[in-house]
C-alpha cells in the first residue's frame, strides 16, 4: 500500500496496468470468482436455478386463493384472483346467500392433501418399501400424470345451478325391483357383496351370527354363531366382559379386496377374520382381541403390497394388524371419544387412514408413529363414515346427536365441502348408512326409504320404500358392479334389490349356485364317445368334452425351436411383428430376443415358417440387445408388458421399472418415462395414431400417453386392482380393459370415458381351489390370480377373455357374454390367443398341453400335448407361459417356455389345418341352432 501511495497513477503500477474503473474491475473479479467455484466438485451440477413452470406457479398461486377465500364469512364463486394484492374478502352479495356454512371453514387446520403435506414433513414413511417415496415436485409427477392447468380459480362452495341430468336414463340404472327376501335369525347390523362372485351376501347380526348367502337362489351356504376360539389366550378384560354379559353382536363384516378373506367386528374386544373359497366351509384364519370394549370398525389395506388390517374401537385408538401374523404394526392414539369408522386410502402413492370418532372429529394418519397430521370436524360433528368412490372422489355421511344428517363431497385438496346432497331428514335414533356403487350413484337408508342421489347433483334423485317395511335407518350395500342392493328389513329380513341388469345376472346364475356340490358335471352328459355339443344351446363347454383329437407325438405335426446364444429366463411376453417375418419375445430378465427370417428359396416370401431357422437379430452398429429398466425392482414380482407399433418400427416396454421407447430396426433407446410406482404393467398402441399408447398400471389406473407430446393427456380410473390387459377397437372406437378384480371396462377412446363396465363370473370356489392347487390348509397364501387378458376380435365388434379357469367371448357394445368355456380339469389356462383370421383360439395350459378351439362355439377340436413339441428329456415342469398367432397364418402360432424357449407349431402339409375328429364335425353341423343365448343376450 505504501508503495502504491508514491505513483502519480496507479496504473503504473505492473500488477495494476489493466485496471480502468470500478464497474469493470468487479466483472473481472466476479468472473474469476465464478470460475473458482464451477472448479470445485462439491458445487458441480448444482449452480443452476431450478426451471420453473408457469403451471406450478399458477398452482401456487390458486392454492393460496383458496386458502384465504376459505376464511371468507361469506364465500361466493370465482373470487377474483387479483384480491390477492390485499387481504382477500369476497364482496357481501345479499342476493346470493348461503344456506348452508362448512364447518371446515373454520377449522385450526385444513385438508391439504395428505401427499403435499407428506412431502413438507418428508422422512416420516417407514422405509420397509424403498419403492415408496414421496414426489417433492409436480414436475417430476407431470412425466406419469397429466398436467391440468387451472386457468380460473374457482370456489369451494357448491354451485346450485348445476347441469340437469336426465333423471329418466339415470333412473335405469337403479336397483329398485325387490327380487328376493332373506330371512335371518336376528336382526342384520352389517351387509357385503363378495368382490368377485356378485350374488354372494355376507350378513352380520344383532345377535352375533354371520351368515353367507347366495341370493341367485336364496339359499343360505353358511352360519357361525360367535364363540371365542381360545378363550385361553384371551385378555382378563375380555373374559370380565362375557362374564358380566355373554350377549355379543356384529358390528360390521367385510370382505377383503380379493374376495378370500372377510373380517368380522364385534361388539366386545374381538375381530375375527376367516377364509372362504367356495362351498359351505369356513376357515378360521386370525382372532385378535383388538380393543378394550366394541371394535366399531375394520377395513383391509396394502400400502406395501401386505395385507393389513385396521380396526377402531371404544378405547379411542385405532390399530393396524398383520393379516398373517396377527402381529399390531400400528397403534395410534388422539382421539378424545370412542373411534367410529376409518377409511385407508391411498393417493399420490401415499398411504393414509381417516378416522372419525363418534363427536364427529376426523384426522388422518400415516402407517408410522409420529401421531395425526390432520385434525378437523366432520358436519353435524357426530357419527360419520367416509368413503372414496371409484374415481377417487371422497364422500362422507353422518347424524349429529341432535339427529341432523349431512351426505357430502369432500375436496380433500383443501379440506371444504364440494357438494352437500338435500333430501335427508332427522334421524334422532341412529346414525344414516350410506353407499356408493360405480355408476355414480350414491345411496342412503333413510326415513324408512332408501334414497338415491347423483353424484353430480345435489338435489335428491329418487326414494323408494321397497314394497314397504323397512326401518327407520335401513342398512344397505351394493354389490360391485351396482346391479343389486341389498337393504335391511323389519322382521329381521333383508331384501334383495335388481335393475334390469342385475335381473340379468341372477337368471344367469340361478342355475349355477356357488356350492360346488351342485355343479352337475359335463362329463355325466356324454353319449358314447361323443359329448352333447352344449355351447351352442347354453354358451358354456367344458373341458371335460373329450371328442377330439390328440397330437402326442411329433410326427403329427410341424414345430421348430427358435435358436438364441443369449442367457434366457422365462418367456413373459411373445409377439408376432405385424409383417410376419419375425417374432419379438420379451424374458422374465428384461431381455428382448428378436428372430427374423431370411428370405430364400425355402422361405421364399420371408415370413416366419417352421421350415427355416430364423436369425437372432443383433444390429449391426454393435448396440446391445434391447433391454428394460430392472434397477429397482424384484424380477419374481413384477408384470413385464410390450406393446408394438403397426409398423413395425417402434417398442414400448417394461419390466417393473421405467417404460422404454425402442427403434427396432437400430435398437437404439429413444427414451424412456415414467419411472414407479407406480408400475406399468400392460400398454396398446392406438391403431389410429402410433404417437398414443395406453398403459394400464400396478395402481389400477389407465395412463394415455402422447408420445410425440412426451406427456401424459388423460388418467382414467375405474379398476380396483392393478390393470392387466388392454385392446383397442378401431370400428368402435373403443379401449377395452381388464384387470385383477376381474373387472371389464369399455371405454371411449375419444373423450377417454367408461361406456360400459362388466364384473366376470369367476368359477366357484371349490373349482378355483382344484385349478389354483391350493391345499385346504394353506389358507392365507392362497392368491386370486385374477388377471385377465383381452383381445379383439378380427370384427372388431367382439373379444375374448382369457381368464385361468375360463374362456369367454364377449360383444363391445353391451358386454353381453355370447360364448364361454370352462375348465374342468386340474389346470390352469396359461395364455390364449385368437388366429389371425379369428376362427380359431389357441390356449396354453400349465400341464404343457395347447387346446385349439373352434371360436365360433368356443369347443375344443384339437389336444397337442407336450410330447409332440418338446424334447423327450426336458422337465415336466416346462409348460408354455404365453401364445402368438401369426398375423396372417391362420394354422401358425408359437409359444414360449417357461424355461426361456420359444417354439412355433404348424399343422402337418398333408392336413393343411389342425385335425377335427369327424364325428365333432357331424355333432357341430347337426346340433346348430339357429340363435344362441347366455345370461339372456340373444345373437343370432
Amino acid at each position: 500500500m505504501t508503495q502504491l501511495m508514491t505513483f502519480e497513477n496507479i496504473r503504473e503500477h505492473e500488477s495494476l496496468s489493466m485496471y480502468r474503473d470500478t464497474k469493470s474491475a468487479r466483472k473481472v473479479m466476479m468472473k474469476e470468482i465464478k470460475r473458482v467455484i464451477e472448479a470445485n466438485p462439491i458445487f458441480r451440477g448444482r449452480l443452476e436455478f431450478p426451471i420453473v413452470k408457469g403451471e406450478r406457479l399458477r398452482r401456487l398461486i390458486n392454492q393460496s386463493l383458496n386458502w384465504q377465500h376459505m376464511q371468507c364469512e361469506d364465500p361466493h364463486q370465482n373470487p377474483a384472483i387479483d384480491t390477492l394484492f390485499v387481504d382477500h374478502v369476497c364482496d357481501p352479495q345479499p342476493s346470493q346467500t348461503i344456506s348452508y356454512q362448512s364447518p371446515a371453514c373454520s377449522v385450526k387446520s385444513s385438508l391439504s392433501t395428505v401427499a403435499q403435506y407428506a412431502s413438507r414433513i418428508g422422512g416420516s414413511f417407514p422405509a420397509k418399501n424403498p419403492a415408496t417415496k414421496v414426489i417433492e415436485d409436480s414436475d417430476v409427477l407431470s412425466k406419469r400424470m397429466p398436467i391440468v392447468t387451472v386457468d380460473e380459480v374457482t370456489s369451494t362452495i357448491t354451485d346450485h345451478g348445476q347441469n340437469h341430468i336426465s333423471e329418466l336414463a339415470i333412473s335405469k340404472d337403479l336397483p329398485s325391483t325387490v327380487i328376493r327376501t332373506l330371512n335371518e335369525g336376528s336382526s342384520p347390523v352389517s351387509m357385503d357383496f363378495h368382490p368377485v362372485w356378485l350374488t354372494v351376501l355376507l350378513v352380520g347380526t344383532s345377535a352375533g351370527e354371520i351368515g353367507l348367502w347366495d341370493v341367485s337362489c336364496g339359499g343360505k351356504m353358511v352360519a357361525r354363531n360367535f364363540n371365542v376360539w381360545d378363550l385361553g389366550a384371551c385378555s382378563m378384560a375380555l373374559k370380565v366382559a362375557l362374564e358380566k354379559d355373554s350377549h355379543v353382536s356384529v358390528n360390521r363384516v367385510l370382505w377383503s379386496p380379493d374376495g378370500f378373506l372377510f373380517g368380522v367386528a364385534y361388539s366386545k374386544h374381538v375381530v375375527q377374520l376367516y377364509s372362504y373359497i367356495g362351498g359351505d366351509e369356513l376357515d378360521q384364519i386370525l382372532e385378535i382381541d383388538a380393543h378394550l370394549g366394541g371394535v366399531n370398525d375394520l377395513a383391509f389395506s396394502s400400502p406395501e403390497g401386505e395385507l393389513l388390517v385396521i380396526t377402531c374401537g371404544d378405547d379411542r385408538t385405532i390399530k393396524v394388524w398383520d393379516v398373517v401374523s396377527g402381529n399390531r404394526c400400528f397403534t395410534f392414539e388422539g382421539h378424545d371419544a370412542p373411534v367410529y369408522s376409518v377409511c385407508p386410502h391411498i393417493k399420490d402413492n401415499i398411504p393414509f387412514i381417516f378416522s372419525v370418532s363418534t363427536v364427529g372429529r376426523i384426522k388422518v394418519w400415516l402407517y408410522d408413529n409420529l401421531g395425526d397430521r390432520i385434525d378437523y370436524d366432520a358436519p353435524g360433528l357426530g357419527c360419520t363414515k367416509m368413503a372414496y368412490s371409484a374415481d377417487e372422489r371422497l364422500f362422507s355421511c353422518g347424524t349429529s346427536k341432535g339427529g341432523e344428517s349431512y351426505l357430502v363431497e369432500w375436496d380433500d385438496t383443501v379440506g371444504c365441502f364440494k357438494r352437500v346432497y338435500k333430501g335427508l331428514g332427522p334421524n334422532p335414533l341412529s346414525a344414516v348408512q350410506f353407499d356408493i356403487t360405480r355408476n355414480q350413484l350414491l345411496a342412503a337408508g333413510d326415513d324408512h326409504m332408501v334414497k338415491f342421489w347423483h353424484m353430480d347433483n345435489t338435489q335428491l334423485l329418487k326414494a323408494i320404500d321397497a314394497d314397504g317395511g323397512l326401518p327407520a335407518n335401513p342398512h344397505i350395500r351394493f354389490n360391485s358392479d351396482g346391479t343389486l342392493l341389498a337393504v335391511s328389513s323389519s322382521g329381521n329380513q333383508i331384501k334383495i334389490l335388481a335393475n334390469a341388469n342385475g335381473l340379468d345376472l341372477l337368471q344367469g346364475c340361478g342355475n349355477d349356485s356357488i356350492d360346488a356340490s351342485g355343479v352337475e358335471s359335463e362329463t355325466s352328459r356324454k353319449n358314447g364317445n361323443v359329448a352333447e355339443v352344449n355351447s351352442k344351446t347354453t354358451g358354456e363347454a367344458t373341458y371335460g368334452e373329450k371328442a377330439w383329437e390328440t397330437i402326442e407325438r411329433p410326427s403329427q405335426c410341424q414345430s421348430l425351436q427358435l435358436c438364441a446364444d443369449v442367457k434366457r429366463t422365462k418367456i413373459s411376453k411373445l409377439i408376432y411383428t405385424n409383417a410376419g417375418d419375425a417374432i419379438l419375445a420379451l424374458t422374465s430378465n428384461a431381455i428382448h430376443l428378436l428372430w427374423k427370417w431370411p428370405q430364400n428359396d425355402l422361405s421364399s416370401s420371408g415370413k416366419a415358417t417352421t421350415k427355416v431357422q430364423p436369425l437372432l437379430w443383433r444390429p449391426t452398429s454393435g448396440l446391445q440387445l434391447m433391454s428394460n429398466d430392472l434397477s429397482s425392482t424384484n424380477p419374481e414380482e413384477t408384470m413385464p408388458c410390450f406393446a408394438l407399433s403397426k409398423n413395425d418400427s417402434y417398442l414400448m416396454s417394461a419390466s417393473g421399472g421405467m417404460i422404454s421407447l425402442f427403434n427396432v430396426i437400430s435398437f437404439k433407446t429413444m427414451r424412456k418415462v415414467m419411472a414407479p410406482p407406480p408400475a406399468a404393467t400392460c400398454l396398446a398402441f392406438d391403431p389410429r395414431d402410433n404417437n398414443v399408447v395406453a398403459i394400464g398400471m400396478d395402481d389400477s389406473t389407465i395412463m394415455i400417453y402422447n408420445a410425440r407430446l412426451d406427456k401424459v393427456t388423460n388418467a382414467l380410473a375405474g379398476h380396483t386392482k392393478r390393470v392387466t390387459s388392454l385392446a383397442f377397437s378401431t370400428s368402435m372406437k373403443s379401449l377395452v380393459s381388464s384387470g385383477a378384480d376381474a373387472q371389464i371396462f369399455v371405454w371411449n377412446a375419444d373423450e377417454w370415458k367408461i361406456q360400459k363396465s362388466k364384473a366376470l363370473q369367476i368359477p366357484d370356489g371349490s373349482k378355483l381351489r382344484a385349478l389354483l392347487q391350493i391345499p385346504d390348509g394353506n389358507k392365507l397364501r392362497a392368491l386370486s390370480d385374477s388377471d385377465t387378458h383381452v383381445q379383439f376380435h378380427e370384427d372388431q365388434l367382439h373379444f375374448l377373455i382369457v381368464h385361468k379357469t375360463h374362456l369367454a367371448i364377449y360383444e363391445v357394445k353391451e358386454l353381453g357374454c355370447v360364448n364361454k368355456w370352462v375348465s374342468d380339469s386340474s389346470e390352469p389356462i396359461s395364455h390364449a390367443t385368437f388366429s389371425c383370421d379369428s376362427q380359431t383360439v389357441y390356449a396354453s395350459f400349465v400341464d404343457g398341453t395347447i387346446g385349439i378351439f373352434d371360436a365360433s362355439v368356443l369347443v375344443l377340436c384339437c389336444r397337442i400335448k407336450p410330447s409332440a413339441y418338446l424334447p423327450a428329456d426336458i422337465s415336466y415342469t416346462v409348460y408354455p407361459l404365453v401364445i402368438a398367432g401369426h398375423p396372417q397364418k391362420p394354422t401358425q402360432f408359437a409359444v414360449g417356455l417357461s424355461n426361456g424357449e420359444v417354439h412355433v407349431l404348424e399343422p402337418l402339409e398333408s392336413e393343411g389345418e389342425w385335425g377335427i375328429l369327424p364325428t365333432v364335425k357331424r355333432n357341430l353341423e347337426s346340433s346348430a341352432p339357429a340363435k344362441t343365448t347366455f345370461q339372456g343376450f340373444l345373437y343370432e
